[in-house]
């Protein structure tokens, strides 16, 4: 019984850490943004990520400028297990004017940010759109 115990619980730990491994890092498929002032654009951001549920799932993205400064940052307050790959926006991001590059970059609760960010080139705006994929 003791014996039983214990693979029971070896097999338990594998497999959580298995399904951690699985998940991998949040990825960015896609970026949209568009300008609806001087300065101001809402933004969506398409993610795919393996979310397992509460344990590991991506959990935000967020808009930076060359220097690291955060101009816009989405929380996503739950798992998206069903619902994969999932597009959720923000608005009113402030991206100064003059700004030539932004980068999204993506998290997830078990590998935090994602090494693989989306770059932005400001300048290539058409008819104050975006569409970015990597």
């Amino acid at each position: 019984m003791k014996n039983r115990l214990c693979v029971s619980a070896a097999g338990i730990l594998f497999t959580a850490v298995f399904n951690t491994a699985m998940a991998g890092d949040a990825e960015i498929l896609a970026a949209d943004f568009q300008l609806v002032s001087k300065d101001t654009w809402p933004v969506n951001v398409t993610l795919q990520h393996g979310d397992t549920g509460w344990d590991h799932y991506a959990d935000n993205w967020r808009v930076v400028d060359a220097e690291g400064r955060v101009l816009g940052d989405r929380v996503l307050y739950h798992p998206h297990v069903d619902e994969q790959p999932f597009t959720r926006g923000l608005g009113g991001i402030v991206i100064p004017e003059g700004t030539e590059r932004v980068f999204v970059e993506a998290h997830d609760t078990v590998h935090g940010w994602s090494p693989d960010r989306l770059e932005v080139d400001m300048r290539s705006a058409d008819g104050g759109r975006i569409r970015v994929e990597p």
